[in-house]
């Protein structure tokens, strides 16, 4: 399963590999934050060359201020440190995978 990041330095060493990196930025209470998840999951089984890991906005809220997280589930794309795609809401695998392999 994911890893969900504890902390901002956790973070940081994270987001500043040079494989490309997903944040999920969720909420526990988030109904499409739960129907991603499965989504996510498929997604990192079939592309081992990318990194998804998940930050939970309500225990690490200073994360989801600092990337202007104002809707859940968010998901911010990272290779090496830098910001290069951002999506908000849910979905599907296909839309996802569309994505990622543009941003390779």
């Amino acid at each position: 399963m994911f890893k969900e990041i504890e902390s901002r330095n956790e973070f940081n060493e994270i987001v500043k590999e040079e494989k490309l990196t997903v944040v999920d930025f969720f909420a526990t209470w988030c109904g499409p934050c739960r129907m991603l998840a499965p989504e996510l999951h498929e997604l990192e089984s079939e592309h081992p060359e990318i990194n998804v890991v998940k930050v939970d906005v309500d225990k690490l809220p200073e994360l989801a201020g600092i990337y202007y997280i104002n809707a859940v589930p968010t998901l911010i794309f990272f290779k090496n440190g830098k910001v290069i795609n951002q999506v908000s809401g849910y979905m599907d695998k296909d839309t996802l995978e569309e994505i990622v392999l543009n941003l390779k």
